[in-house]
């Protein structure tokens, strides 16, 4: 019998960097819209004090603003439990949207011929900073 070597993978375990103190993070995955859309209402609320951007997302036209609120919601909440951070303090450090998968469908053509479809997909990062006054 011929005997079949397998070779076991060598995992390394990176030490995570320590975690900044006085930031907070929240992240939403596998969000229906492209990064591109989301990425102009990113723009607008980053470096900004957490009051003035949800006021800003509030009344935004673009319906990439009630996701970007909901992730910048649970960021606020995670400051306030999780590292007892003051919420009047928080400002929006990093604000990112990267692509996520892109979901392929195919619609049919005149003469037989297929035309792709592609339905894209995002993940949005909000990162909140204290911002001591003083």
């Amino acid at each position: 019998m011929a005997e079949t070597k397998t070779r076991k993978k060598k995992v390394e375990v990176e030490a995570a960097a320590p975690e900044e103190i006085g930031t907070a993070t929240a992240t939403a995955k596998y969000v229906r819209s492209s990064a591109r859309k989301m990425r102009l209402v990113a723009d607008q609320v980053r470096g900004r004090d957490v009051a003035s951007a949800r006021s800003i997302l509030a009344f935004s036209t673009r319906n990439g603003a009630r996701v970007i609120n909901k992730v910048i919601g649970s960021a606020v909440a995670n400051a306030e439990n999780n590292h007892d951070m003051n919420a009047d303090e928080l400002f929006i450090s990093r604000i990112f949207v990267n692509e996520g998968p892109t979901l392929n469908r195919i619609r049919p053509r005149a003469m037989g011929r297929a035309f792709r479809i592609r339905k894209r997909s995002c993940h949005v990062t909000v990162e909140l900073a204290s911002r001591k006054e003083g």
